[in-house]
């Protein structure tokens, strides 16, 4: 089951919310407690009343003032319209308790109306004001450490991916990351893991073929500087024939070889094909079948492609089946199929992959000058690839092997006549 990351950060923040809101509630509930939570005396309402009943209007306020002293409370008288009389309490209040910044207290309305305040002050205790500091100080604290493994948890993974992309990028082209999990950022890791394999590959393949293209390319421009040596002998007009011809054939050669290189380069490259357009793929293979007598037969269909990469691919396939076919070629064409089928020894099940490798060639067709350059099949993968398809080789029944070529394009039909 995968493993959201911000799912993850989500139920984070909500788990870390519910905790906060908890805290929040049990501050306040300390901050704001309520009076009957607190330990006031139990005098204090006596007093109230004992004040209610025996406090005279004219000596009111030098009573309290002498009382407060005294009792170590704090007091506060209210005329009924609402106008102070005594004390500096906040007010006037509703009669009952109350809970007022000095402390906890009860209000109490007197037989003329007056209202008066009693306060127990919080002399031992911490002011509301501070403990809400300190309470709003924890909240955040909470919120801090908690936000910080869940940040920290993301981020040193994303280092981590940083760190081999980096490493990556100064040219270790084996560097890869290990991000254990299952979430977004662990994916990643391994995308860039499999992306940083295909490139390695593909450097170490491009590496490869570079070494085996300059191979190939010295081995006909060998022959030609021979050549061009004994013609400077002078020798006799047959073999001098004879060798302007081989060279004549060494030219070409060296010259489909650079064809092929530069094809191969282009096709890397370009991620779509240039020229689209609807290319009848039995009329190429008749037209390329009669190059190697190959026999055709199929069904007509055309295909959006480029029209000369195609006839190359077809052409690849046929000059690789009389090279190695042992005679016998028959091409088949289905719509968006081709198969080219010949009679030839085989491929053995380990090489069917290999020969589609860039200068690829087997043990027993390494030498002689028609024996190509291991070129022909690799262009036809490149080209079924560049057109949505791929190739394989397969063994054919009665002996000799099978190429099937499936382009996934669009498919037209098309009226063909023989």
């Amino acid at each position: 089951m995968r493993h959201r990351l911000y799912l993850q950060i989500y139920g984070a923040f909500l788990l870390l919310a519910g905790v906060c809101l908890l805290l929040a509630a049990l501050a306040a509930r300390q901050v704001f407690r309520d009076f009957h939570e607190t330990p006031v005396p139990r005098q204090l309402a006596a007093v109230a009343q004992m004040y209610a009943e025996r406090i005279p209007p004219e000596h009111a306020e030098e009573r309290l003032s002498r009382d407060e002293e005294r009792l170590g409370l704090k007091f506060a008288l209210w005329a009924a319209d609402g106008t102070r009389l005594a004390g500096d309490l906040d007010g006037p209040l509703d009669p009952g308790w109350i809970h007022a910044i000095e402390g906890p207290g009860i209000s109490v309305r007197l037989e003329d109306g007056r209202l008066l305040e009693v306060v127990y002050p919080e002399r031992e205790r911490t002011p509301r004001k501070r403990r809400f500091a300190l309470a709003l100080v924890a909240f955040l604290g909470v919120v801090g450490l908690g936000c910080y493994p869940l940040a920290r948890r993301i981020t040193r993974r994303v280092e981590a991916l940083q760190r081999g992309v980096e490493v990556f990028g100064a040219g270790d082209l084996g560097a890869r990351v290990d991000i254990p999990g299952d979430d977004e950022v662990s994916r990643l890791g391994r995308s860039f893991n499999d992306a940083a394999q295909r490139i390695e590959r593909l450097v170490d393949g491009q590496r490869r073929a570079l070494a085996s293209a300059s191979h190939e390319l010295r081995t006909p421009l060998a022959r030609i500087r021979l050549a061009l040596d004994l013609l400077e002998a002078g020798p006799e007009p047959a073999e001098r024939q004879r060798l302007v011809d081989a060279a004549a054939r060494d030219i070409v050669e060296l010259d489909e070889l650079i064809g092929d290189l530069l094809l191969a380069s282009r096709i890397d490259v370009t991620p779509k094909v240039d020229r689209a357009e609807d290319v009848d793929l039995l009329a190429l293979a008749k037209e390329e079948g009669e190059r190697v007598g190959a026999t055709i037969s199929g069904t007509g269909g055309a295909v959006r492609g480029d029209p000369r990469m195609l006839r190359r691919m077809l052409r690849n396939l046929g000059e690789n089946a009389r090279r190695h076919g042992g005679g016998s070629i028959e091409v088949e064409v289905t719509g968006t199929t081709v198969v080219v089928s010949d009679r030839g020894p085989g491929v053995p099940l380990e090489e069917r992959e290999r020969i589609f490798e860039p200068f690829y060639r087997p043990a027993t067709h390494r030498e002689g000058r028609d024996g190509g350059v291991g070129l022909g099949l690799s262009l036809v993968r490149q080209i079924a690839r560049h057109h949505g398809g791929d190739v394989v080789c397969e063994a054919r029944e009665g002996g000799g092997s099978r190429f099937v070529v499936r382009l996934a394009t669009e498919q037209r039909a098309v009226s063909t006549s023989d």
